[in-house]
């Protein structure tokens, strides 16, 4: 918590202090492909009064391998002390949103999504099997207000929450449980089963040639959900950098520090000596991650305010509590459109 407080003291600093230094008069501007975030970041924007963007966005994200605290191991490490590992798991993630702007202050927003996602296993005997669960994950709702928008800079808070519309209970078929369904451990889950309240401070700042940002984020976790435990909270700040290369095309880098807290509870149904992903020990952790993209707007004509938007990023550090699988690459695409 205390990381996180300083994190949005140093994002304000950044941004009153350019307020000071900068004697440019105009507005910063979301008409051009760098007017967006890359398209990873959410909640980077807001909209005059009356606009309305509908967006969509597809994440692919890979787990492979396993990781002991920041440090590379095999699954006989884990086979020592489980009688199952995950070896791998891809998941696939569709998202509608929608925001709204009642006044130039206030932008409203909400997040739909669909998860799918499998996870592949090893046991100690040496077989190997499969589980999938998917669905609707949870809804989130915010609110954006903007504090100033000159110089060329812009200043502004989120104020969210997540509704638990996603199951804490997806079941499915294992070697030990043939030929019943049997409950999924904790990152097979499609919601958190909580209402997570989460605050953001975005601050943006561009010139005729590049743009640059940064927001810090937490989401918290609080009470328990029906199954007697609680997610971590999530501590992050994104920072990324943009580059202009044409009317209707920008390129950006993003560097982000990630910190998930551990579960607390546990879920009754789930045998934290059978697989690791069932051991609350086992969860949360500190990363680094870095991501390359590019935005594609199109800036007049029928389409005006449609944008496209693609990011590549990987983990550059991963520091996990306990053994878990270690991240791999995280694709995400999105269409957005602003009216």
């Amino acid at each position: 918590m205390k990381k996180y407080i300083s994190a949005i003291m140093m994002v304000a600093s950044i941004a009153l202090y350019a307020q000071e230094t900068n004697n440019q008069s105009t507005k910063w501007s979301a008409g051009r492909p760098d007017g967006h975030a890359p398209i990873s970041v959410m909640g980077d924007h807001m909209h005059s009064k009356g606009e309305w963007m509908f967006s969509y966005r597809y994440m692919h994200m890979n787990m492979e391998d396993l990781k002991l605290g920041s440090d590379d191991t095999t699954t006989d490490v884990a086979l020592n002390n489980y009688m199952v590992t995950p070896t791998r798991m891809p998941m696939n993630m569709h998202m509608l949103g929608a925001m709204f702007a009642p006044s130039d202050k206030v932008t409203l927003m909400v997040m739909f999504n669909y998860v799918s996602m499998e996870m592949d296993h090893l046991t100690r005997m040496g077989g190997n099997f499969t589980t999938e669960a998917s669905g609707f994950g949870d809804i989130n709702l915010a609110l954006l207000y903007k504090f100033f928008n000159k110089n060329q800079q812009t200043l502004h808070g989120q104020l969210g929450f997540s509704i638990p519309t996603g199951s804490v209970t997806e079941s499915d078929v294992t070697p030990a449980s043939t030929p019943n369904e049997t409950e999924l451990p904790y990152p097979m889950q499609l919601g958190s089963g909580t209402f997570d309240p989460n605050l953001a401070l975005t601050y943006l700042g561009q010139n005729a040639s590049i743009s640059w940002g940064s927001q810090v984020k937490g989401i918290f976790r609080i009470g328990e959900n029906d199954r007697d435990f609680r997610y971590g909270n999530r501590y992050s700040l994104n920072n990324w950098f943009a580059i202009k290369a044409a009317d209707w095309i920008s390129f950006s880098v993003r560097l982000e520090g990630l910190i998930v807290g551990e579960i607390e509870g546990a879920d009754p149904n789930l045998n934290p000596m059978m697989v690791i992903t069932a051991d609350t020990d086992n969860t949360g952790g500190t990363f680094l991650n870095g991501g390359a993209g590019c935005n594609i707007y199109i800036p007049t004509g029928a389409l005006k305010n449609l944008r496209f938007g693609l990011e590549l990023a990987t983990p550059i550090y991963q520091d996990l509590n306990g053994i878990q699988l270690k991240n791999k690459e995280t694709f995400t695409f999105g269409v957005q459109y602003a009216l």
